[in-house]
């Protein structure tokens, strides 16, 4: 074993118990991010709303994990504080798979996924702070294993879910026989909800009751889940309680102070790193940082925007580029294009785990950026060709699956681990898988499904462009900071020193 082997390792054996707990709080995001789609349909009965108004609580659960996304750096002036938060956050996910059963209107589902959605936004940014501050120069592979945990609890909730759902109309009124939709109208409806309703003018026409007697058995699913989901707040608690946090514990000395010390940003600024929006814009720390500290804040958002803006809209509407013109594929085959892509992007970042070990950072993202171009080339090349559509998804998804964690290392890299690059990253990318989809859903609807690569295949090439001038003003970055380096930090220590 090399002595890089036994570094890793040993920096594991370290923090094992906190990196397996934040693991685990990644796929209790995972479990919650991928049920709605499949369930949207019977909810829209429990709730007895319409199409349209079901679709609001896609928009509740993304805009609210984008706000807690961005409040979530407010949470993690101190680790105790995180894991506290992390404790609430994960428990709060089991509590509202709890409640929704219980929600018959549509105004109390936005509600409570609402809630869910601020829940998975801390989790995410929470999780991949805490991990970048255990690891820095090693987070990379501890970070693909991260949201690989993501990919493994997206793959779980629908399996949960589909026992579940029903295959006729779930909303029996007095003249279903005549007008309800066919169990194939059913499946096609839940695919193309997938794009998180952004193309329901293309799927409005079916009828869909609103007022009669409601069957569905949906509530077991979100039961079973919220029990499947309850081992992870125990996890955190089990963290809390190693770490002597709980007041059952109080009376001996805590470890954590210990550990916070070792495991700080090398400069000993721990109280600066890692801050919130609100401790970037402070006057006080942005004196005298150089233009391209902002430079590369901006340019790695704009790339995570991109990129998992790329992701929400290829699964969201794929299904629906598959079933019209010109490739037409069944109904029943399109649906597994989207349990494909997922799945890819679970092995990627299983492989990417062991690759983050072997190759740089910005050696992973050039691969993965230009494979991601090069996929959505070939797609537009052989677009009428069914067979390779099933082989671009599954290679699309191999190569955007390392995107996220390797640009939040390589970023965090850069910047030394002393500003909030994990919280605008994470920000960044929430927003990005919110808003392109909505935009790319808008094109869909307006020129058609055809409009679909193009529009991927457009976002990619710019966010490669991106990534080229990163790259740039990451050399620019790295010559100032080595020039101004030895009197910047004679002027900061004697401050830090007497604070």
């Amino acid at each position: 074993m090399t002595l890089l082997d036994e570094r890793i390792w040993s920096l594991f054996k370290r923090h094992w118990r906190q990196t397996l707990t934040y693991w685990s709080a990644f796929f209790s995001f995972g479990l919650c991010i991928a049920f709605l789609g499949p369930t949207v349909l019977d909810l829209r009965c429990q709730t007895q709303s319409t199409l349209q108004q079901i679709t609001w609580v896609f928009f509740s659960q993304q805009f609210f994990l984008v706000v807690g996304s961005s409040l979530g750096g407010l949470f993690k002036k101190t680790l105790p504080s995180s894991l506290l938060v992390l404790f609430s956050c994960t428990l709060i996910i089991s509590v509202v798979f709890a409640v929704i059963p219980l929600c018959n209107h549509v105004l109390l589902l936005s509600v409570a996924m609402a809630i869910a959605g601020f829940a998975m936004g801390v989790i995410d940014t929470i999780a991949n702070l805490q991990l970048v501050k255990l690891y820095q120069k090693d987070s990379a592979i501890f970070l693909q294993a991260l949201h690989l945990f993501i990919g493994l609890g997206a793959l779980v909730s629908p399996l949960v879910a589909d026992p579940f759902l029903a295959e006729d109309s779930c909303v029996l009124s007095a003249n279903w026989t005549a007008n309800s939709s066919s169990p194939s109208d059913l499946q096609h409806l839940r695919k193309s909800l997938a794009g998180h309703g952004a193309a329901i003018g293309n799927i409005s026409k079916y009828p869909l009751h609103t007022e009669g007697m409601v069957v569905t058995r949906v509530s077991y699913a979100f039961w079973v889940m919220a029990l499947i989901n309850l081992p992870v707040p125990a996890a955190v608690l089990a963290l809390m309680y190693h770490e002597r946090l709980l007041p059952c514990s109080s009376n001996s000395p805590r470890l954590i102070d210990g550990e916070s010390l070792s495991s700080s940003s090398p400069t000993g600024d721990s109280g600066q790193g890692h801050g919130s929006w609100f401790g970037l814009c402070n006057p006080a720390k942005l004196r005298g940082r150089p233009a391209s500290f902002f430079i590369l804040h901006a340019l790695g958002g704009a790339i995570l925007f991109i990129t998992d803006g790329i992701v929400g809209s290829y699964a969201g509407f794929v299904y629906t580029y598959a079933v019209y013109p010109p490739l037409l594929i069944g109904h029943k085959t399109a649906g597994y294009l989207d349990s494909a892509f997922w799945a890819s992007i679970t092995v990627g970042r299983l492989a990417f785990i062991y690759l983050s070990y072997r190759f740089t950072a910005p050696k992973l993202l050039t691969f993965s950026l230009v494979g991601v171009i090069l996929v959505q080339c070939l797609l537009l090349i052989f677009y009428t060709s069914c067979v390779f559509l099933f082989i671009g998804t599954c290679v699309l998804g191999l190569c955007i699956s390392s995107v996220f964690p390797s640009m939040l290392a390589f970023t965090e890299d850069i910047l030394d681990y002393k500003g909030c690059a994990t919280t605008v990253l994470v920000t960044s990318a929430s927003t990005g898988e919110m808003l392109l989809q909505l935009i790319v859903g808008s094109v869909i609807h307006n020129q058609g499904s055809y409009t679909f690569m193009l529009c991927c295949t457009i976002l990619s090439f710019i966010s490669f462009c991106l990534f080229l001038l990163l790259l740039y003003v990451r050399h620019s970055h790295g010559n100032g900071c080595t020039d101004s380096s030895p009197n910047t930090e004679m002027k900061e220590r004697p401050e830090s020193g007497g604070s």
